[in-house]
């Protein structure tokens, strides 16, 4: 909208980070203008919201590099490089996978009855799905997928849950009505299989040492993921726990470089989408007046655009 050149570089296969590759069918309830959206339908939205100005988006490049020389960055990637005035950051939590199941049982079924990630609830329709884990993405979707699945089990080695408590009401109180069932202080003890298709679990009470069998079709681990920040921790940033400190204007303390999203962190600072959405605001503007001294830092309103056909900036 200011009428800079972009582009953005991605190692994933395809944009929209943790909404596209670990949440697509999620919904979300707090980005402005929608009463709810599913996360795969956002990542769409601001595709084709992006996609109006024909900037490049550059996926499945991992990013292992960044060199300096007269004024212009590069990003060398492992097959490229992508020269730029200026470096907005919005790595989220870096390169991430679901985090596994820790049992040496598991490790087999991931692929064919273990699924880290949730692609659509209607591959649950009919089934007994146990999910295990005590987070917003395990109540989430005991909550989402009742009604769909066959028996929805949650499994959690103690009493102490990591979810909004509004949902994590929801959740309890259908295990109270007998619709789901929520096993706290257990953990899974072994995969019952009959041939190649599992079928079964065994879960073993932590507290009492005893073993329970209950029917499984299909285990959703939600168990949070591993990240790893790769080269941003060789650019000269100051990161503490995965995470980049960066001033109120979101600037990095390194010339050129900024810091949006879940990868920034300052006084206040909140994790929402909400909030991301206002930082690359902030972010994008000052690299703009970095880049072009005489433009204004504030851009004014969209609605008085050059770009739209409305009066210059």
């Amino acid at each position: 909208m200011r009428g800079a050149t972009a582009q953005v570089i991605d190692a994933l296969p395809e944009p929209g980070g943790q909404l596209a590759a670990l949440y697509p069918e999620k919904l979300i309830f707090d980005v402005a203008g929608f009463p709810r959206v599913l996360a795969k339908d956002l990542v769409a939205n601001l595709r084709q919201q992006a996609g109006q100005f024909g900037q490049p988006i550059h996926c499945g490049q991992r990013v292992v590099g960044l060199e300096e020389a007269d004024g212009v960055f590069t990003l060398v990637t492992e097959t490229d490089r992508f020269p730029s005035r200026a470096v907005i950051i919005a790595a989220g939590i870096g390169a991430f996978a679901p985090r596994k199941l820790p049992q040496a049982c598991a490790e087999p079924w991931y692929g064919r009855g273990i699924d880290p990630v949730v692609r659509s609830p209607q591959d649950y329709a009919g089934k007994h799905v146990v999910i295990i884990g005590g987070g917003d993405s395990a109540f989430d979707w005991a909550h989402q997928l009742e009604g769909v699945a066959r028996s929805i089990r949650l499994v959690h080695r103690s009493d102490r849950f990591r979810a909004h408590q509004a949902t994590v009401d929801q959740v309890l109180a259908s295990a109270a009505a007998g619709r789901s069932a929520v096993h706290t202080f257990h953990e899974l003890a072994d995969v019952v299989a009959e041939g190649d298709r599992l079928v079964a679990l065994d879960l073993k009470d932590i507290k009492a040492k005893t073993t329970t069998r209950v029917p499984c079709d299909v285990v959703l681990p939600m168990l949070g993921f591993v990240s790893d920040m790769g080269a941003l921790l060789d650019w000269g940033l100051t990161v503490e726990k995965d995470e980049i400190h960066v001033s109120q204007t979101m600037e990095t303390g390194r010339p050129g470089l900024w810091a949006v999203g879940d990868v920034n962190t300052y006084p206040g600072k909140l994790k929402l989408i909400a909030t991301g959405f206002a930082e690359a605001c902030i972010a994008v503007n000052q690299a703009v007046h970095w880049v072009y001294p005489d433009k204004k830092v504030n851009p004014g309103h969209s609605s008085n655009l050059a770009v739209f056909g409305q009066k210059d900036d």
